[in-house]
């Protein structure tokens, strides 16, 4: 009979000869699974200025369009595991309810767009290439699905040296990873600015706190101020915006993103409203 371990190491010798061919996302994740069991599988490059590309995806052809081809356009940007790559530079694995921040299911990303992916539980890889490109690599449980156990996890997590070096080997050259797809600006920077030439600096803050998905709680307690005074500051915020909800203000924040098409920095809005 064979062993866990012998089974890995048969999908591994799969794995190391495919390096830098189109097989190998498939095989690398055919040998995750051999491991941990999960429903669906997406891997994702990144590279600072350009579309996000997706290297592999598993998802039914017919739920790719409201999932992964919208994803791309421009809520990656409030995506937990994107915002810990760029933000705190995170690498490893991890679990998406150790990096949502407190009252995510609550957010209008989460039910705008989150919700409709149907997953239960997500853990992934976050894998830096360069300064400048990092990979992550989603398994998901669906709704009808067990979550991952704490025994899975830590299969993953001892395993993660192998994950990163197959991917550094196979995503790190230039040919492999450069987009066809570039976009004319920075979305981050789209992000950070969002707002600001007509909010102060504190109404800002609240206004991005609360597109990453913070709770009023959570947004006084990172700001050192009471929950009145940020929901004063975010209504204020939606009336400068002329929007009167987490909905609209999702949705302007996404449509302002999807006008640009010569962005050179500085507040998305401006020229939009």
């Amino acid at each position: 009979m064979s062993s866990p371990l012998q089974g890995f190491s048969q999908k591994l010798a799969a794995v190391l000869p495919e390096l830098r061919s189109e097989r190998l996302p498939a095989l690398l994740l055919s040998m995750l699974k051999s491991l941990v069991p999960f429903d669906n599988a997406v891997i994702l490059s990144y590279t600072k200025g350009e579309t996000p590309q997706v290297h592999y995806n598993d998802i039914p052809p017919l739920e790719r369009e409201t999932q992964i081809n919208s994803f791309i356009t421009g809520p990656f940007l409030l995506d937990p595991f994107y915002r810990a790559a760029v933000d705190q530079g995170e690498a490893g694995l991890h679990r998406l309810c150790d990096l949502a921040p407190e009252g995510f299911e609550k957010t209008e990303y989460y039910r705008s767009y989150f919700k409709y992916t149907d997953i239960k539980d997500e853990v992934g890889y976050i894998i830096h290439l360069s300064a400048d490109k990092f990979l992550n690599i989603s398994l998901s449980r669906l709704s009808l699905s067990q979550r991952f156990n704490q025994p899975h996890i830590s299969i993953l997590r001892d395993i993660t040296a192998i994950v990163e070096t197959i991917c550094k080997e196979h995503w790190g050259s230039e040919a492999v990873t450069k987009s066809h797809n570039p976009l004319p600006m920075q979305l981050d920077s789209a992000l950070k600015h969002f707002g600001t030439a007509y909010l102060t600096e504190r109404e800002s803050q609240v206004v991005h706190l609360f597109l990453h998905g913070h709770s009023t709680k959570s947004i006084a307690d990172r700001l050192g101020i009471s929950p009145e005074t940020v929901k004063l500051h975010r209504k204020n915020s939606y009336a400068k915006l002329d929007v009167s909800s987490q909905a609209e203000l999702f949705y302007l924040f996404i449509d302002s993103l999807a006008s640009l098409t010569d962005y050179s920095g500085g507040d998305p809005l401006v020229g939009y409203l």
